[in-house]
């Protein structure tokens, strides 16, 4: 007799946002952050989930409270990304939105559009002075690690640990 077979999607740890690698179960942390190295807004995946996957979701879940009445703000003045994220089909989601983006173009790339000569098309705008800025989300995942918690990861549920991730940046929130 064989086994009964799980509905899609319930359970495993896919969805606990724990990884697989040699050293153990891995999770990351995708965020994007202000100019101060604030959260603006968090995802936990498995270790071994690309990131350009998550691009789209971390910048919709974007809600930054305006000071008295009004909607939200959704939408960053700019976004500067790391070569991860350098694809089209995030370069078009920030064309779409009226996001100005620094993302630098990868090497090969590069080398696909140069061997096509002029149909290969324009390169992507880079502007070196707001890539410089790019750090801040490194830095907020720096200050979220230093909480012991969101560094060792003791939880072994992933909505657990996004909680504990989320309580941490409610401290630096309010620590800065």
């Amino acid at each position: 007799m064989a086994e009964p077979r799980r509905p899609a999607g319930g359970g495993g740890a896919g969805s606990e946002g724990l990884g697989r690698s040699r050293g153990g179960f891995t999770s990351k942390i995708h965020l994007s952050a202000d100019g101060r190295c604030r959260p603006l807004s968090l995802i936990v995946t498995p270790g071994q989930r690309a990131d350009c996957t998550q691009f789209v979701p971390v910048l919709e879940k974007i809600r930054v409270p305006r000071p008295g009445a009004g909607r939200p703000r959704k939408k960053p003045d700019s976004v500067a990304a790391d070569k991860a994220y350098s694809n089209g089909p995030c370069r078009q989601y920030l064309r779409q939105r009226g996001i100005r983006h620094t993302i630098p173009e990868k090497a090969d790339s590069r080398a696909a559009r140069l061997r096509k000569g002029s149909r290969g098309g324009r390169p992507p705008g880079f502007d070196e002075e707001r890539y410089k800025k790019r750090n801040t989300v490194e830095r907020a995942v720096n200050r979220l690690k230093n909480f012991r918690a969101v560094a060792t990861r003791y939880d072994k549920r992933g909505y657990v640990f996004l909680g504990t991730v989320s309580a941490a940046a409610v401290i630096v929130w309010l620590r800065s």
